[in-house]
């Protein structure tokens, strides 16, 4: 699988992005998608995570009530949506392919993904 991520950009404080993660090769629904990010400095973290079937997502408490993550297994696309932008969510944001266990299987475990994608700059000013 690879992934290319894209929708980064620079947003003020309490804005939105939608960020998208085009996955190629024909397994792609059999993945369970994850998003990370890295801010300047700090390691690389967990922000959510979707199941293939997308009928499971789970989050990081940091992102819980403000990101929400879709796909859309027609088009080999996942979606990070992200509200309530503040500063310290500025980090390249990573997306992250894992086999799923099973249709409704997910973790925030990065070293379980095998998958990943470049990355993209979201950089949010106060």
């Amino acid at each position: 699988v690879q992934l290319q991520a894209s929708g980064g950009g620079l947003v003020q404080a309490g804005g939105s992005l939608r960020l998208s993660c085009a996955a190629s090769g024909h397994t792609f629904r059999s993945y369970a998608m994850g998003w990370f990010r890295q801010a300047p400095g700090k390691e690389r973290e967990f922000v959510g995570v979707i199941s293939w079937n997308g009928g499971t997502t789970y989050y990081a408490d940091s992102v819980k009530g403000r990101f929400t993550i879709s796909r859309d297994n027609a088009k080999n696309t996942v979606y990070l949506r992200m509200n309530g932008l503040n500063p310290e969510d500025t980090a390249v944001y990573y997306c992250a392919a894992t086999r799923g266990a099973s249709s409704t299987w997910y973790s925030p475990d990065e070293t379980l993904y095998g998958y990943w994608g470049q990355g993209t700059l979201v950089t949010v000013s106060s």
